[in-house]
């Protein structure tokens, strides 16, 4: 394991840095959350500046410390995150480059890269709960497609997405992990219903979908048929693995402005928040260089993130809800105006047990393939 950089990436990052020290100051507001049109519009934008200044391919066409670098270096800066490019450009385009055709490639990966498509998750379902592979919804060949009938939850920004990345059942008779397959919907299909589900933020990004008899071409399959639970491990590495990178930076950034602020009003005096404060310091720490771990382990095994993800999601999950909780402390009456900073990350924080996988299940795959406990019965 090799947690230093080479003069190559140190030569990428100064070009990044000086890059963004440049454009930054030049781009556009930023459109008020409610608006997804204006969102979508604006996040295209930048993924479109990315692409012609060169730094679009970091998300599958670099290796993953390059990739961590640029999220780092983006997020340090202060540049526009993802947004409703985040499903196309850390999950489902990686998954496609990782196990798609050289035509689902050429087809799918430019867009994607130039801002041109954003893609949606349809993952999820109202009945199956944190059990991913309880899912119902039916796919079954006719012909040169699959019809599709069913429903997704919690699918992320539907409401403004050109693609879906679906995972359906194609064989209810095999074991669930064995007959489910990957496909790549187009949202502009006959027979799909988007609505917006608010989060307690106020926020909707996440929306309810429903499919009745959607048809979706057979070359639209990324892997097998029903081999789409391997599939969907390798999507979930990524969601999992370095997706993350730049929250870790933004947490460290964060935290400190907690200090300053608890200096300011006061609250530095509370010895049990400074120790509070402090043992968070040390767990953004280690959970940065958990990345670089997990990051040095994938360059080894071909650009995959490993299991490793999963320790990093469940320890994360946990330390930025504390760190909202911390921020709340700081606040103190304050932390009920929804105006003040960090009371809506305090509350979209309550999601992250639950987002890429359960706290439960990421401790039911630490135990199982990296302690190698026997599973339960």
């Amino acid at each position: 394991m090799d947690l230093s950089y080479t003069p190559e990436e140190e030569e990428f990052r100064a070009r990044l840095k000086e890059w963004l020290g440049k454009v930054l100051p030049a781009l556009p507001e930023k459109p008020s959350p409610d608006d997804w049109p204006g969102r979508r519009a604006y996040d295209l934008g930048w993924q479109r500046m990315l692409h012609d200044a060169g730094y679009a391919h970091v998300h599958w066409d670099a290796s993953p410390t390059i990739r961590m670098i640029f999220l780092e270096e983006t997020e340090k800066a202060g540049a526009p995150y993802v947004g409703a490019n985040f499903v196309g450009l850390l999950h489902a385009g990686p998954t496609v480059a990782a196990e798609g055709t050289p035509e689902q490639r050429a087809r799918w990966l430019p867009p994607i890269l130039r801002g041109d498509e954003v893609w949606c998750q349809g993952f999820s379902e109202p009945d199956a709960g944190s059990d991913l592979a309880a899912l119902r919804t039916r796919a079954w060949r006719d012909g040169d497609d699959y019809v599709v009938s069913g429903s997704k939850i919690w699918t992320s920004h539907a409401e403004v997405a050109d693609w879906c990345e679906l995972l359906v059942r194609t064989d209810p008779q095999a074991p669930r992990h064995q007959g489910i397959s990957w496909l790549a919907m187009p949202m502009d299909a006959e027979g799909i219903t988007v609505r917006p589900l608010r989060t307690l933020a106020g926020s909707a990004e996440f929306a309810e979908v429903f499919l009745d008899e959607v048809r979706v071409p057979v070359a639209n399959r990324v892997g097998a048929e029903n081999d789409g639970w391997r599939v969907t491990m390798v999507t979930l590495s990524f969601e999992r693995g370095t997706a993350f990178v730049g929250e870790v930076v933004a947490c460290r950034r964060v935290l400190g402005e907690l200090a300053r602020t608890a200096r300011e009003n006061g609250r530095w005096d509370d010895p049990a928040l400074r120790r509070r404060l402090g043992r968070l310091g040390a767990e953004f720490r280690a959970l940065w260089r958990l990345t670089q771990w997990n990051v040095s382990e994938a360059e080894a095994s071909g650009g995959v993130p490993g299991v490793g993800g999963s320790v990093f999601k469940l320890r994360y999950s946990h330390a930025r809800q504390e760190l909202y909780d911390t921020a709340a402390e700081v606040l103190g009456p304050e932390s009920l105006d929804l105006d003040r900073p960090w009371v809506l990350d305090r509350l979209s924080s309550l999601s992250y047990t639950i987002a890429a996988g359960t706290s439960q299940i990421q401790r039911n795959i630490v135990a199982e393939r990296i302690l190698g406990l026997p599973k339960g019965r």
